[in-house]
């Protein structure tokens, strides 16, 4: 009840808080969420810093439509951590020039990343303490085992997925098949690709 409550409270505010910006700072919107922005460290593919701060920016809708998902994790125990949110253009071709790989890396010069257009999520699931669900693989994992066709895994880890997919398929998200931590909005094509920097000042 305590969640429900305070978390129709947010989502009424929603549409005053968005106004008509491209991308909105989910920090300002709640304070639910876990973050680890792994692009703002050296703990990723890359081995650097890509970023220059640890923000997670996305479109309006997809924000809104992220606060209803852990809402619902939130309601049985549990809260979404956030990984990666938008993404700049030269970044993602940063990205492409070391793993050139349309399979784990989007193509950022055919289509680019649906995180170039804010309308993508990279995440996990913790429990409200914060502790992490165990998901089989470490996150940015480049292979087999990261994909979400994969069973031969525990069943924990299976059960753990498939409740981090059914949420995030009930609020409008879609997986793709070779990461369990990806997620886009369905509805992305509205949006254009961007190359703004985080805000980070």
């Amino acid at each position: 009840m305590k969640y429900s409550i305070v978390w129709a409270l947010i989502l009424l505010n929603i549409p005053s808080v968005f106004c008509q910006k491209d991308l909105v700072d989910v920090s300002t919107l709640v304070s639910e969420f876990d973050y680890e922005i792994r692009y703002a460290t050296a703990q990723n593919f890359m081995e650097e810093p890509l970023y220059d701060c640890a923000k997670c920016l996305l479109r309006p809708e997809v924000a809104a439509a992220l606060l209803k998902a852990n809402q619902f994790f939130c309601e049985k125990g549990y809260k979404i951590k956030l990984f990666d949110c938008y993404r700049p253009l030269e970044v993602q071709k940063k990205m492409w020039g070391k793993v050139p790989n349309a399979a784990y890396v989007a193509n950022p010069y055919n289509g680019a990343s649906i995180h170039n257009r804010g309308a993508a999520v990279d995440l996990t699931l913790v429990t409200l303490e914060g502790c992490p669900l165990d998901m089989g693989t470490d996150y940015d994992f480049f292979g087999r085992k990261a994909h979400i066709d994969h069973t031969k895994l525990p069943e924990a880890v299976l059960q753990n997925r498939k409740l981090l997919l059914e949420g995030m398929q009930k609020f409008g998200f879609q997986p793709i098949r070779t990461e369990w931590w990806h997620f886009s909005f369905q509805k992305n094509y509205q949006y254009p690709i961007l190359n703004t920097p985080l805000p980070c000042d």
